[in-house]
């Protein structure tokens, strides 16, 4: 039986004399607060209501349980508050702080409509970890290798002068080619992209190629890298909609396929799976997995 349920008409009818305004307060049908202090009577064993007279009158053995019944429904009732308040608790979340504040506003927004509160914290990824570590942030979308994500974003070259092919070529980029100053034209990497397994490709692919060192260059931010890319001949290396964003020409890479690859980490219980799986289409969103180039 539903303890707590039959507790709440109790003390209703006992507080209002009355069967039928008793379960009005409990906002059930009256048969319905009959049969469930009934059911209570039969599991304590004795007679709630004298149930001769015309008003719903106390035994003495409910005037004894009417006490402990109170005192069941008000904890009842704290820990619903309790719950609720429970589930508003922001929770900490670490996102590539390339994602735009239109797309982190939709994930908030959609967060919400699932009670998760939360309570985001754009970062690169070096801080994202750290902040995960310290446990400042209960989870954090992280950069791991490639193929072993819930999320996938590829990477190209952006740049001001719509390319002609259909993929841009690292070699391209060689002095003897471009006819320009040896190191003149550069790849920028931002820093969501400084990631050994992006960044340590790019350099593997510049120097079998026969590109300087200084031609991929690593940048504080994707606000300087896009300055760099939108006053020169250089190239960003980006996503897609990240180059949409910025007005620039995108291709992918000739030598290479590269990718962003994005998981979901918690510091304990089941909070990774229960963010990756109830959020996944908005974080793909926020990421630009899916994303088609656009021109």
């Amino acid at each position: 039986m539903d303890i707590v349920g039959a507790c709440q008409a109790f003390v209703n009818v006992s507080e209002r004399g009355s069967f039928t305004l008793g379960a009005a307060a409990a906002r059930i049908p009256q048969p319905v607060a009959s049969r469930r202090i009934a059911a209570l009577e039969r599991r304590l064993g004795a007679r709630l209501f004298d149930r001769s007279t015309r008003r719903a009158t106390l035994t003495p053995f409910g005037r004894d349980m009417l006490p402990s019944a109170k005192r069941l429904v008000r904890l009842a009732e704290a820990l619903e508050y309790d719950a609720e308040r429970a589930k508003r608790t922001p929770f900490r979340f670490a996102v590539p702080d390339v994602c735009t504040a239109r797309d982190l506003a939709h994930l908030d927004a959609e967060a919400r409509r699932k009670d998760i509160y939360l309570d985001l914290h754009p970062a690169p990824p070096a801080r994202r970890t750290e902040l995960l570590r310290a446990q400042e942030v209960r989870a954090a979308i992280t950069q791991v290798p490639p193929d072993e994500g819930a999320w996938s974003v590829p990477l190209g070259l952006a740049g001001v002068a719509e390319p002609r092919a259909q993929k841009v070529y690292l070699e391209t980029l060689r002095a003897v080619r471009t006819h320009e100053p040896a190191g003149r034209r550069r790849v920028w990497i931002q820093p969501e992209d400084d990631v050994p397994h992006i960044r340590d490709r790019v350099n593997r692919i510049r120097d079998s190629v026969g590109l300087q060192p200084a031609q991929v260059a690593v940048s504080g931010s994707l606000t300087s890298a896009a300055a760099e890319v939108l006053g020169s001949s250089d190239f960003l290396l980006s996503t897609p909609k990240e180059a949409a964003e910025l007005g620039l020409h995108w291709r992918p890479i000739g030598e290479a396929r590269l990718a962003r690859s994005f998981d979901v980490a918690a510091g304990a219980g089941d909070d990774a799976d229960r963010i990756r799986t109830l959020l996944r289409a908005d974080i793909a969103r926020c990421l630009g997995a899916g994303d088609e180039v656009a021109e």
